[in-house]
């Protein structure tokens, strides 16, 4: 199959791709601050591995991208001095995820730029088919 279908297919598994990786940065802002024991592994940051599908050439069928899985960061985190904080050990430490805002920020607006460039490619394809429908009718 070719045409605007094989494009919204393909741009559609994008879609997807992009908005697991959206959904990743948003767990990893959110769990930005979230503090831990020191005995306790940190909030593990999600990073999303995409893998390309390839297309077949004999159907002109694109191909297109899929989530492979979700990688974890380090459980390590690191130690912050806080020791009016609940969860604060002796020496006043507890352990925060080592996550850099600015980067989860870049993430989130390279993420976020791809989604919507396919999704003006279904929108170009879903007006390319009903562009043809109409030919066929007249």
């Amino acid at each position: 199959m070719s045409g605007p279908f094989s494009a919204i297919g393909t741009a559609g598994s994008a879609l997807r791709t992009y908005r697991t990786w959206l959904d990743a940065v948003g767990h990893n802002v959110a769990n930005l601050n979230t503090a831990r024991r020191t005995t306790e592994d940190a909030y593990r940051p999600q990073f999303v591995v995409a893998k390309t599908v390839d297309g077949d050439p004999r159907t002109g069928r694109g191909g297109g991208v899929r989530v492979a899985g979700i990688e974890l960061g380090s459980a390590e985190g690191r130690l912050v001095y806080q020791p009016g904080h609940p969860l604060a050990d002796d020496e006043g430490m507890v352990r925060l995820p080592d996550t850099d805002l600015a980067d989860q920020m870049v993430q989130m607006m390279v993420a976020q730029r791809g989604y919507q460039a396919n999704l003006a490619v279904v929108d170009r394809a879903r007006d390319s088919y009903l562009a043809a429908m109409q030919i066929g009718r007249g």
